[in-house]
């Protein structure tokens, strides 16, 4: 069972950073793509980064250039360092685990993961 320990969530205040962490266990981390969705209040989940098994990245236009997701596969840990947040950023990110293996490209879809972390908040003061 594919296990998804989300940390580095809290309050910040606007123009700040964050670093989230997402540590995996229960397959092979390395060849899957990961992805980060958020979720604001009210609002449906919402695609905010992915990475390919072998480095591709996709961004949504909302953090192109703020956020930047990364991976150590020697830790098993994927993460989005975020940048210049601000107070729209709020919401409780989520990071996930691509459903196949060494796809080749960045999928943006929440049906296209499988396996979930719990969530961490990120709230972001103006």
């Amino acid at each position: 069972q594919v296990q998804l320990v989300e940390s580095g969530g809290g309050l910040v205040q606007a123009g700040g950073s964050l670093r989230l962490s997402c540590g995996v266990s229960g397959r092979t981390f390395s060849s899957y793509g990961m992805g980060w969705f958020r979720q604001a209040p009210g609002k449906e989940h919402e695609f905010v980064a992915g990475l390919t098994w072998s480095g591709g990245t996709y961004y949504a236009d909302s953090v192109k250039g703020r956020f930047t997701i990364s991976r150590d596969n020697a830790k098993n840990t994927v993460y989005l360092q975020m940048n210049s947040l601000k107070p729209e950023d709020t919401a409780v990110y989520y990071c996930a685990q691509d459903k196949v293996p060494i796809r080749r490209m960045v999928v943006v879809r929440t049906s296209d993961y499988g396996y979930w972390g719990q969530g961490t908040q990120v709230t972001v003061s103006s």
